[in-house]
């Protein structure tokens, strides 16, 4: 089997389609999740907090040296601010994911509960058919 014919194979599988589809699916759903805590989130706890808003929260190590208008050499910080809305929006995520595998979860338990059910009552005689199997051994013991 030659290189390309096995590369056309390792591509046209299907859980390389799958995996392309969810890293674009979770391209997006991160952006929508950025925006919902930069956007929608984050503004009223910096309100809260006293109208801080977290990505400006630094800690300066050096101050940028200048020259009248002209910046010389650039300031040392450390960004905790950034730091911690990155965790903020991981949180975020990890609970949004937890509750759509959760709830796939609970409709998966439902699904093979509805299986086990159907395929128990498939079995089973129904009513019907143990009344008629009662008349019949009725009458074959007189």
């Amino acid at each position: 089997m030659s290189f390309f014919s096995e590369f056309k194979e390792f591509i046209s599988k299907g859980n390389v389609i799958d995996l392309a589809i969810g890293v674009i699916i979770g391209s997006a759903f991160g952006k929508i999740v950025n925006s919902l805590v930069a956007d929608v989130l984050t503004p009223p706890l910096g309100l809260l907090l006293g109208g801080v808003q977290f990505t400006e929260l630094k800690i300066t190590l050096k101050k940028a040296v200048m020259e009248g208008e002209k910046v010389v050499s650039d300031a040392v910080t450390i960004n905790y601010g950034n730091f911690l809305q990155h965790v903020f929006d991981f949180l975020i995520i990890a609970f949004a994911i937890f509750n759509l595998i959760r709830f796939i979860n609970i409709l998966r338990r439902r699904l093979d509960k509805q299986k086990r059910e159907d395929k128990k009552a498939a079995t089973e005689p129904s009513k019907e058919e143990l009344l008629l199997t009662e008349i019949r051994d009725l009458l074959k013991n007189r």
